[in-house]
């Protein structure tokens, strides 16, 4: 039996029968709103391949017998042009969109999706978010059309934290992050949960940068040698992540880094050996869980010449295909309210989309970079190197609770 027909019994299993498929044959179409120009272009393309990939894997079987599309549209990592590419997609009959590469993006579409489907009943939409980690997404700024599918800041970082306070070698902490919403909340949960649960530990520096414009970083690197800091914590994703452990392996910053995408573009290729030991990732998945997520992944990058390391996709087209399945339906009021609190085994374990916030529930996995071996043999952009897992956190480590007060329709 093939991965993605393993994967649909098995997350099928867990949520209910549903019996004949309900929507069989039916296409349906999701925009993908994100970066296909500028420094973070080629995160933007390896995501987009990643989800047109599975939309045909999960077309060839899924609960509801329905047929998936994507329809990439490049937002220039604009809020501006992403307004204008949810135009463009609701004008092609889109009903389903998806996004995740920066916050500030993320809201304005989040306020969009919401006037939007307010003013115009019956012609609802749906936003499937990917990868924006802004906890207020699901906190003050929750919305019922809104489910995010990755960790956010305060899950991640409160995982991160509890890692750290067990490394006693961790005195002197650098917080440097991108200057918008993702890298602000970075650096306030951060100072909060480290306050609490390792008070000794000294915040010996604090930078915030503009996103994506930055491309030599050696004088923030020779900022963070200067203030003695052992430990960076850093949001960064991308070019400005990419280029910055450059900097630092060039500058000779021998600090660790605790980050949440190291396996992501560019990336692997700028940390080499340099970061052997010394890098930590905290994400929803790694490069070695193996089992099917592997011969999958090993799929990916014989097709593309690439790395698949955006899981949330596979989490998209699951609860998606589940949720049109139970609800016989592949409307967006119907399928919203299936996807409430649904819960599956998802390829990193039992997972939940938590009712009250629309926020997936699920494990995280700390790891770290070092050379790669027969243990942990998958190499990333070739480097010779991997993440290996040196720590997982269940569902309830990294659940963090919500002040969302949910409007629902009608």
């Amino acid at each position: 039996m093939k991965f993605t027909t393993r994967l649909i019994a098995a997350a099928a299993l867990s949520t209910c029968a549903f019996g004949a498929f309900a929507q069989k044959g039916e296409t349906v179409k999701i925009a993908w709103i994100d970066p296909l120009s500028g420094l973070m272009a080629p995160v933007g393309s390896n995501q987009l391949k990643s989800f047109q990939f599975f939309a045909e894997k999960f077309s060839k079987s899924n609960p509801a017998g329905v047929k998936f599309e994507v329809i990439g549209i490049d937002n220039k990592l604009s809020p501006a042009e992403s307004l204008n590419a949810l135009k463009a997609a609701m004008d092609q009959g889109v009903r389903y969109i998806t996004q995740g590469n920066g916050s500030s993006v993320a809201g304005a579409l989040i306020e969009a999706v919401n006037k939007h489907n307010e003013r115009n009943p019956g012609k609802e939409i749906i936003f499937l978010n990917h990868s924006a980690v802004d906890p207020d997404f699901t906190n003050s700024k929750c919305s019922y059309w809104h489910f995010r599918f990755d960790a956010d800041t305060s899950m991640k970082i409160e995982a991160m934290t509890t890692f750290m306070a067990d490394q006693k070698d961790i005195k002197k902490v650098y917080l440097f992050n991108q200057n918008y919403s993702h890298g602000h909340q970075v650096a306030k949960f951060a100072k909060e949960n480290l306050a609490r649960k390792r008070a000794d530990i000294q915040i010996v520096g604090e930078d915030l940068h503009p996103l994506a414009q930055v491309r030599d970083f050696s004088p923030y690197i020779a900022k963070i040698k200067a203030s003695g800091a052992d430990t960076v914590i850093t949001g960064n994703w991308g070019s400005d992540l990419a280029l910055l452990v450059k900097a630092a392996n060039e500058g000779g910053y021998n600090g660790k880094f605790y980050t949440y995408y190291t396996g992501v573009t560019g990336t692997p290729t700028a940390l080499g050996t340099g970061g052997a030991g010394r890098v930590y990732q905290i994400a929803y998945n790694h490069y070695n869980m193996g089992g099917d997520l592997g011969k999958s992944m090993a799929e990916f990058k014989a097709k593309f010449n690439d790395d698949f390391y955006t899981g949330s996709v596979i989490s998209i087209f699951n609860i998606l295909s589940n949720a049109m399945a139970q609800a016989k339906s592949t409307d967006p009021v119907k399928v919203a309210a299936a996807m409430e609190g649904i819960t599956f085994k998802n390829f990193n374990g039992e997972v939940q989309m938590r009712k009250t916030d629309h926020q997936l529930q699920q494990p995280l996995y700390m790891t770290v970079w070092q050379k790669a071996d027969k243990k942990y043999p998958y190499s990333p952009e070739n480097t010779g190197m991997t993440l290996a897992p040196v720590k997982e956190f269940p569902s309830y480590v990294s659940s963090t609770p919500t002040s969302c007060q949910m409007k629902r329709p009608g």
